[in-house]
């Protein structure tokens, strides 16, 4: 059996759709519709069942899928055996990560390990979702919780806090904030709530008596900025937010403190671009350890976490 056709094969069984497999792995729809045929002739079988809105795995398709899962395991630790094979520090690394951290932290940081490794290919993801290790869709994943599931490696990267922020125009538009109560009928800038993906992310529980207007947002990015165009209130990463003039702490005893975990599937963590990636991830957490949770803190509320 041909590994190049069985690799396709698990893109297509993970990503539910040959295109969008097809960008994953660099090849054209024909050459991976193609391969992927080659490899049904082969086994006398079809594998997957071609529909309008994607693809399914057909009864042999799942067969397959845990076999072709065992062999890409193996072939993966035989990489690791082999050292040399990875010295070069080339090939492709993807990191997952909540779109807070992917974006304000981890985002401004990779070009120089890019730089530094010319023949690695890194691929940022910072979505407001989880990612599946188990099914490669990222190689490390930055998580709001400790994964207590499947054969995956975790270690803390830092705690981080969160506080109450406003932009200095909306304060002179609608007036100071001095208690919770100077909340009532203003806009809320909030998440989205069935589409909270972690109850980490549930900040929200210390205004629920609050009679206010909400603008939901799924991501921190749009939350961050409503705010600062002056839409309204809301709870915000500090290590973001004080990286903006314009916002101002209000409400400065309300802080809620979160977590983040490096994590790693266990089939693949010794692959040295891999331990590359997360040594670099960690180091570069570990130089702005301050801005993810100053020395003076105030109080903080939990309500909510996970």
């Amino acid at each position: 059996m041909d590994w190049d056709h069985l690799r396709i094969f698990l893109a297509v069984a993970r990503a539910g759709q040959m295109l969008a497999a097809a960008r994953q792995l660099g090849l054209d729809h024909a050459t991976v519709g193609r391969r992927l045929g080659a490899l049904e002739a082969s086994l006398a079988t079809r594998l997957i069942e071609r529909r309008t809105t994607g693809s399914a795995l057909t009864p042999a398709g799942e067969r397959l899928l845990a076999h072709a899962e065992r062999v890409e395991t193996e072939m993966l630790q035989a990489q690791a055996a082999l050292g040399n094979v990875d010295l070069a520090l080339a090939g492709t690394v993807r990191i997952g990560a909540p779109d807070g951290f992917g974006t304000y932290f981890l985002a401004p940081r990779l070009g120089r390990l890019a730089e530094e490794h010319p023949g690695l290919a890194i691929q940022l993801a910072p979505l407001p979702r989880s990612f599946s290790l188990p099914k490669r869709e990222v190689d490390i994943a930055v998580t709001l919780q400790r994964p207590s599931e499947g054969r995956l490696v975790a270690r803390k990267l830092t705690d981080y806090t969160l506080g109450v922020y406003a932009s200095r125009d909306y304060l002179k538009r609608t007036g100071a904030i001095a208690e919770t109560r100077d909340l009532a009928g203003r806009l809320l800038v909030t998440y989205v709530p069935d589409l909270v993906y972690s109850p980490a992310l549930d900040y929200f529980e210390a205004f629920r008596e609050i009679e206010a207007r909400r603008l939901e947002c799924a991501s921190v990015v749009g939350q961050m900025e409503a705010v600062r165009a002056g839409a309204g209130v809301g709870i915000l990463h500090d290590y973001a937010a004080r990286t903006h003039a314009e916002l101002v702490q209000v409400l400065p005893e309300l802080s809620f403190r979160r977590s983040y975990w490096l994590v790693t599937h266990a089939d693949i963590r010794d692959l040295r671009r891999i331990s590359e990636v997360e040594d670099f991830i960690a180091g570069a957490v570990r130089e702005a350890r301050a801005s993810f949770t100053p020395a003076a803190e105030p109080e903080r509320l939990t309500s909510g976490a996970g």
